[in-house]
């Protein structure tokens, strides 16, 4: 296959992303890219671990003058978050991501791009690699299934990792280093089905919300864009006051960190209701097209008639479908007293799942405050206790504090001065990094996340900026440089 990227500086950063945009590895499906990882150490003939949950942890020496140095740890994830255009024919479990490079941009024909975290791998590649960077002692920890629950981090073996400093490449913002960060957990709402036979006299109707843009839900949660899946909600609560329905079946969003973008649902209603369904779609898409006119500009609602379904939700399972869509918290909570614009707590609404037996309703809950994440949580808990819920939270991650004294920081911001003349932006962010878990498996080092330019991460218009990639590249080499 002929190389996209092959003009691209600096040559071996892009040699390998593209490398990796060629091998599935999406968040559970990251054998064959932890393989190829492996693989890339053993040709280097460099020390490596495969661990059983596929980390892969690559050693490699000090360059001369650096015996004594403090080793550094370069870290990232392998996986990445598979959405794309729901038009386009793409299969993330075996299709090469098509590549496009406009101007300063690499970009997509309309999936993820993968950046996030690739790019991080495909620098570390290059450093590893490199026979004329002075670096101390290395090491490399590629985790897996950060993007569901940092799954590899919480199953790293303390016992193969050891150093002095971390530096994180998985932030998105160059210039900005980041030294904090939420804390997260999955919340699974499970509600029991009652089903109840369809009513034959009556028509059945997919009601779609599409156009949305979605986004990251940490990073983008505080754009006020659409959430198809809060919005579906409050189009069905609009439906059954106004007339006699049952729901079949009800679907949205794409994954559990990321602003879900379409939705849908199969309801029934009486013929003689089709004019006030379609008044009150034409209704709500005036309200949401004035509502997200700016964040959601294309936003829209669609009516198909389909054949109905044996099975409709009992009045019960609908009602209590209806109570969480509507209550359930979702969009920025607070907002931080301390660092001005940033968001201190949020919830986002992900999936939601229509199985043989339950509904499931998938969310992301971020805080910096460990506290605030448990008040979401309890009152995602009173949600369940009052529909006949269930609720389950899954790989619980903690945030990362500030910390006060930081070596690495400070020398960054050296750095950053004499290679651009201006100065390092020191920063926490709202979305989850695997710093925190990895304090607690590695101990209290130093650490930093850094990163180049990315836009629309976790969307199918995720692109990556071409010069930002390698000047960031090059503020890391001087940094290894200058660690001595």
């Amino acid at each position: 296959m002929k190389r996209v990227l092959n003009d691209l500086k600096p040559e071996a950063v892009f040699r390998h992303f593209e490398a990796l945009t060629r091998i599935p590895r999406g968040s559970g499906n990251e054998k064959e890219v932890s393989d190829f990882l492996v693989n890339f150490a053993k040709e280097l003939g460099l020390e490596v671990i495969q661990e059983e949950c596929l980390n892969v942890i690559i050693n490699k020496p000090a360059t001369k003058g650096y015996e004594n140095a403090p080793r550094v740890i370069l870290q990232g994830h392998m996986d990445i978050v598979c959405a794309k255009r729901e038009d386009l024919e793409f299969d993330f479990t075996k299709d090469s991501i098509p590549l496009v490079v406009d101007g300063d941009m690499i970009a997509t024909e309309g999936t993820t791009l993968g950046a996030d975290n690739g790019i991080a791998i495909a620098m570390t590649m290059a450093i590893l690699e490199a026979k004329d960077i002075p670096h101390p002692p290395l090491t490399a920890l590629f985790t897996v299934s950060e993007e569901t629950g940092m799954d590899g981090v919480i199953n790293l073996k303390p016992e193969n990792i050891s150093g002095d400093i971390l530096i994180n490449i998985d932030s998105e913002e160059e210039g900005t280093a980041l030294s904090s960060c939420a804390g997260g957990v999955n919340n699974l709402v499970h509600l029991p089905i009652k089903w109840q036979d369809t009513d034959k006299s009556k028509s059945a109707y997919k009601v779609s919300i599409k156009g949305l843009l979605g986004g990251h839900s940490g990073m983008e949660i505080n754009k006020n864009r659409g959430n198809a899946i809060k919005l579906l909600g409050r189009v069905l609560d609009a439906v059954n006051r106004n007339i006699n329905v049952d729901i079949a079946y009800v679907s949205g969003g794409e994954k559990m960190n990321a602003i879900a973008k379409m939705a849908d649902a199969v309801i029934v209603i009486d013929k003689e209701d089709e004019g006030k369904l379609e008044s009150i779609i034409n209704d709500y898409q005036s309200v949401f097209s004035n509502e997200f006119k700016t964040s959601d500009p294309n936003i829209r609602l669609y009516i198909d008639k389909i054949e109905k379904s044996n099975k409709v939700f009992s009045k019960d399972t609908k009602k209590s479908l209806i109570s969480i869509l509507r209550l359930i918290p979702n969009g920025v909570q607070t907002m931080s007293a301390d660092i001005e614009g940033l968001v201190e707590s949020s919830n986002n609404i992900g999936v939601l799942t229509t199985e043989e037996n339950e509904l499931i309703f998938s969310s992301a809950v971020r805080s910096s405050v460990k506290t605030l994440k448990e008040e979401i949580n309890t009152r995602i808990q009173n949600i369940c206790d009052f529909t006949g819920a269930k609720m389950k939270l899954v790989a619980d991650y903690p945030e990362w504090e500030y910390k006060v004294d930081s070596s690495i920081r400070e020398l960054m911001k050296d750095v950053y001065k004499d290679m651009y003349g201006k100065e390092l932006k020191v920063d926490a962010i709202h979305a989850g990094l695997e710093c925190g878990l990895l304090k607690e498996k590695v101990g209290d080092i130093d650490m930093i996340s850094i990163g180049p330019n990315i836009y629309d991460v976790h969307t199918p218009n995720e692109h990556l900026s071409i010069f930002s990639t390698r000047r960031v590249f090059e503020f890391l080499c001087e940094v290894l440089k200058r660690i001595k």
